[in-house]
């Protein structure tokens, strides 16, 4: 067998297409263009191994249309001039195009036109959100499917499909360990099927256990592309679980993270939450964050984890307040609208009629400090904690003295 299992066991029709329910069987979309026998150029946008060139090639095959498969990364202007002509010769063509969202200018301009009088039909593919990473003069010419993940069923079929078809001859394997691939595969089945193939052949009696897989690999598979929304899903994650108290969710976006190795944007997530979420109303996390920080620098992962966890928990069930960086904004909102006015004479800079409010008891004199227009402009309005309740009490008395 000299191609690998993943290729040998890519569908060649969309009726073999494992998944996709939303897009594939009886009355969905695709299965309709093919039955109705008319393609429009699309976009499949789908984390890895769901298959996303399994069903454009499948498509074509049941169309029975001539394609090229392109990179937009790889492949250079000259291989889609090569293309083009080829188009022209045959009065149309459909392109196979991988990585879409990284298509540059010059092949965007060569491309336009021909999408535009139909010569070229193009099914692009891309694990990044469309909507963000495609040219909008690309997108507005296709239609934009999202591929599901698949789920442990799925994974589970596939495995199954190899068994049945006797692709791996002699292959021995028991439910238990499939269904241990099927979960480390984490809904990619490429993953599953190259995971499959490594096991079997490095057996020498084609017995494939739970032994054998996890001395290959026995760490779960899951997206995690720094250029991808599935990267940005999980700090999001992170940060929202944390926001809304559920100190199991943070820890289970925590453990993705670290399982990255991605201690950068844990630091600088955590460093955020402190002080946007959490607040004035448990301010020394600020504090604790740093020193966790500090900590995890020191000893590094795995050790690092020990510290995290320890401060996503108190992170998670602290009292939040985001009132801080709220009455900010306000201000700076001011700001941008040109509420501003002039800085009261009294104190300014070389004004004798400032009085120094170390000389007044507790610090507090009656005296304006904000511009004639902002006069009794409250920014700061205190939330109900317990933290926040005492500084409430001091504004208050506070300002019914310079008020």
């Amino acid at each position: 067998m000299t191609e690998p299992l993943a290729i040998i066991m890519r569908p060649k029709s969309i009726k073999d297409i494992i998944g996709q329910k939303h897009l594939i069987g009886d009355n969905k979309i695709l299965t309709n263009l093919v039955k109705n026998k008319k393609l429009f150029s699309m976009i499949l946008n789908g984390k890895p191994g769901i298959g996303k060139t399994s069903i454009a090639t499948s498509i074509v095959n049941d169309l029975n249309l001539r394609y090229r498969m392109l990179n937009a990364t790889i492949n250079n202007k000259k291989d889609f001039d090569v293309v083009i002509e080829e188009a022209k010769m045959y009065n149309g063509m459909v392109i196979i195009m991988d990585e879409i969202h990284r298509l540059n200018k010059d092949k965007q301009d060569l491309l336009l036109p021909y999408l535009e009088n139909g010569l070229v039909t193009l099914i692009g593919m891309t694990t990044s959100n469309p909507y963000h990473a495609i040219n909008p003069a690309i997108r507005s010419r296709c239609q934009i499917f999202e591929l599901k993940e698949l789920n442990k069923e799925d994974i589970i079929e596939g495995i199954n499909k190899v068994i049945e078809k006797n692709i791996l001859n002699n292959i021995k394997i028991d439910n238990e360990t499939i269904d241990y691939i099927a979960n480390l595969s984490s809904g990619d089945l490429r993953f599953a099927y190259n995971l499959l193939e490594v096991s079997y052949y490095s057996t020498s009696d084609y017995i494939v256990n739970m032994e054998v897989v996890k001395k290959i690999n026995n760490k779960p598979n899951f997206f995690h592309d720094k250029n991808s929304d599935g990267y940005y899903d999980v700090i999001s994650a992170f940060q929202k679980s944390i926001r809304g108290s559920d100190v199991d969710a943070a820890l289970h976006y925590l453990a993705r993270l670290i399982e990255a190795e991605d201690l950068d944007i844990i630091f600088r997530r955590m460093s955020v939450i402190a002080y946007e979420d959490i607040g004035l109303a448990n301010p020394m996390m600020g504090v604790k964050v740093d020193a966790c920080i500090n900590a995890c620098e020191r000893i590094g992962l795995p050790e690092a984890r020990i510290p995290l966890a320890q401060t996503v928990i108190e992170l998670a069930l602290s009292p939040k307040s985001n009132s801080a960086y709220l009455a900010l904004d306000s201000a700076i909102n001011d700001i941008n609208k040109g509420n501003t006015g002039n800085v009261p004479n009294h104190i300014k800079t070389t004004s004798k009629d400032y009085k120094y409010a170390h000389d007044y008891p507790n610090h507090i004199v009656k005296q304006q400090y904000l511009p004639d227009n902002l006069k009794g402009k409250r920014y700061y309005k205190p939330q109900n904690n317990k933290n926040e309740n005492t500084l409430k009490a001091i504004n208050d008395s506070i300002k019914k003295i310079i008020d």
